[in-house]
């Protein structure tokens, strides 16, 4: 019985794979949650304790956002300055999560809980594909 890591991916000898699963998987997680916040926003604000019209508009990018990620993963040769810029984005918003946390929210314990990690998913998809990209771009 073989179990799959992560980083399982990186160990191939073809990173574009590698780097077009990750991208493919930040764009179906970004979605997800995007299409949550959308339609679920006061709901989920409620929960928590965040505005639910911030949610809205939250999801509503995070949609777009997730929309343009897949089709960066869906090419065949991803091309290097999109995939920098989606890195870059999703190092932003981890950090931003965290500063909004500190500075800005005042979240329920769910909220409390919930923004950290998602800041920490978003900045492992970062993680994962920058490993990637250098492995491509180093052919």
């Amino acid at each position: 019985m073989s179990a799959f890591t992560v980083a399982g991916p990186l160990r191939t000898r073809e990173p574009r794979a590698a780097l077009r699963l990750f991208l493919g998987l930040d764009a179906v997680v970004t979605g997800a949650n995007g299409l949550a916040y959308a339609v679920a926003s006061g709901p989920l604000g409620r929960l928590l304790g965040i505005d639910s019209g911030l949610l809205l508009a939250l999801g509503l990018g995070l949609l777009a956002y997730a929309a343009g990620v897949a089709l960066i993963a869906a090419r065949q040769e991803p091309p290097v300055l999109p995939v920098r810029a989606v890195v870059e984005i999703n190092l932003a918003w981890a950090v931003m999560s965290l500063v909004a946390l500190a500075v800005w929210f005042s979240p329920s314990t769910a909220g409390t809980v919930w923004i950290p990690m998602q800041a920490l998913t978003v900045a492992g998809f970062a993680a994962l594909q920058y490993t990637a990209l250098r492995a491509m771009t180093k052919r």
